[in-house]
């Protein structure tokens, strides 16, 4: 996986590619799937909810540019996966998830594959962030918003990054939004298909 998938597609970052080596991706997917855990595909997970493409995953971290200290909010928990590579790669991780059926199964699969005490996991609305813990260093968003939910970019930190699908249900672009002085700043988008961020500050159900 991550010498075809994520090198062959341009991830360089060595620490991303360790950590993406360490995490047990069969342990995030559902047992009747998880011969298919390293397919170059986001798999389904229950709930409607899905498991992203291991490529997607590394990219996300890749353009959070992390170096190990810091606090990072991952919002849209889905199987944990995703919240487990950042708790490599940070040093404190927070993650919420609106479904609490789905927020339960994550922490089974956070605490068998040994990050259980190193992610704490929130049941509510991802869209209004997790204000009693901020200020984050960076934030991670596994589904598409219509634009960046105002709550996310207000919890972060100056110079912080934000790292979320933008558009519509059919057509959206990876952005990287960073904090600065002068308001949101959009330093790079990528095509993606991610589902839709359902929330107060998302797609509110429709």
């Amino acid at each position: 996986m991550v010498e075809q998938q994520l090198v062959g597609r341009d991830i360089h970052d060595e620490r991303v590619l360790e950590a993406m080596r360490r995490v047990p991706r069969e342990l995030f997917v559902p047992e009747e799937l998880r011969g298919r855990a390293y397919d170059d595909a986001a798999l389904p997970i229950g709930s409607g909810q899905t498991i992203s493409q291991p490529a997607m995953v590394a990219l996300i971290c890749e353009l959070l540019a992390l170096s190990g200290s810091e606090r990072v909010l991952d919002v849209g928990t889905g199987s944990g996966y995703q919240a487990a590579v950042l708790a490599e790669l940070a040093a404190d991780v927070h993650t919420i998830e609106r479904l609490p059926e789905v927020a339960a199964r994550a922490r089974d699969n956070l605490a068998a594959a040994g990050y259980g005490d190193r992610v704490v996991v929130h049941v509510g609305d991802g869209t209004l962030g997790d204000p009693e813990h901020a200020p984050f260093a960076a934030i991670a968003v596994a589904a598409a918003a219509p634009e960046p939910p105002p709550s996310l970019y207000e919890q972060l930190r100056p110079g912080g990054r934000l790292v979320l699908p933008v558009g519509s249900r059919r057509d959206q672009l990876l952005q990287l939004v960073v904090r600065s002085p002068e308001g949101p700043a959009v330093v790079r988008s990528v095509p993606c298909r991610f589902v839709p961020l359902v929330g107060e500050e998302g797609f509110n159900g429709q």
